[in-house]
């Protein structure tokens, strides 16, 4: 096995991981997650801020002393990964947040909401038996990737929809706590977008399990579970019906932001955000008829290792 290290720059998100590879297994060594807020106001000004940047720039920091503490002797780190993905698509500056990796001797790959559907469908399916059918869905800060597809292959069909956590508090939830006009509005606004697509679903994969993956759907599990500390282990494979998730949407929208930050299994740093991230993985579930959903610590940042080894393999 070759070790190797996985950088995800998301819309509110960034996270590493450092891990072991060999063919399509992949084996955690290393995992670091800070909330960043990349594309705050980014949909209202299409630029990414100063500020924003400079958070990335020192979450990459500790990144990178991660990565090189856990590069050793005997299991050196071959190759380091590193993608943003929504925020910076939509930004007209985004050549000055990949200035900040060119710095520290990284390239920063922009990749499109296909690629960022087809990696983390890769990396949620590297854990399952192969040509199992699943449904992949992927709520982030500017973005969700919905992707239909078998274990162990590309999905059949993927979608990458401009509708994400920090997009939709941004264009619609406004009042805090959010109004049920407010909700209501954003409500109406993704299903639209959601129902037009529905249609390109093959039968054969209608009702497929759903996987869910991310901060939103593991912040849902840990809420549940009344998480005290985050446990990985636990969440991972913890599943959740349709109903619990609707009286969770309901019982935060009713808090005002300070209240949320306090709520048990939650990460103060998401409860900006946590509404309307429960809100489109309710509305996903609700268009495609889901009845529960199964959380998966098994992403994008595998799917980028896998895709990182691929790549060395093919380099020799």
């Amino acid at each position: 096995m070759e070790r190797f290290a996985a950088i995800d720059i998301g819309t509110v998100t960034s996270r590493l991981l450092v891990a072991d590879a060999k063919g399509a297994h992949v084996h955690d060594v290393v995992r670091a997650y800070e909330v960043t807020n990349l594309g705050e106001g980014t949909d209202a000004s299409g630029r990414l801020s100063h500020q924003a940047i400079q958070r990335v720039a020192q979450a990459l920091d500790g990144f990178l002393r991660l990565r090189d503490e856990a590069s050793t002797p005997k299991h050196p780190v071959v190759a380091t990964k590193a993608v943003t993905t929504s925020a910076a698509r939509d930004a007209a500056n985004a050549a000055d947040l990949l200035r900040v990796f060119e710095e520290r001797g990284l390239t920063l790959e922009v990749i499109s909401g296909q690629q960022e559907a087809s990696l983390t469908f890769r990396g949620v399916s590297a854990a399952l038996p192969a040509d199992e059918p699943l449904m992949v869905v992927d709520v982030g800060g500017g973005s969700t990737e919905v992707s239909f597809g078998y274990a162990g292959k590309a999905p059949s069909v993927f979608r990458s929809f401009d509708i994400g956590c920090r997009r939709v508090t941004e264009r619609f939830l406004a009042t805090d706590p959010p109004l049920p006009s407010e909700l209501e509005a954003a409500t109406a606004w993704m299903e639209e977008q959601l129902k037009a697509w529905a249609a390109a679903v093959p039968a054969s994969l209608q009702g497929a399990p759903l996987f869910a993956v991310a901060g939103t759907a593991t912040s849902a599990i840990s809420m549940d579970e009344g998480m005290a500390v985050y446990d990985p282990a636990k969440v991972h494979g913890a599943k959740l019906s349709r109903e619990a998730l609707r009286a969770l949407v309901e019982q935060l929208a009713a808090m005002p932001e300070g209240e949320r930050e306090q709520v048990v299994g939650l990460d103060p740093r998401r409860a900006p955000v946590i509404v309307a991230g429960l809100l489109i993985l309710l509305e996903v579930m609700e268009v495609f008829a889901v009845r529960e959903f199964t959380a998966s610590e098994s992403d994008i940042l595998q799917g980028m290792i896998s895709w990182a080894a691929e790549d060395q393999r093919c380099s020799r």
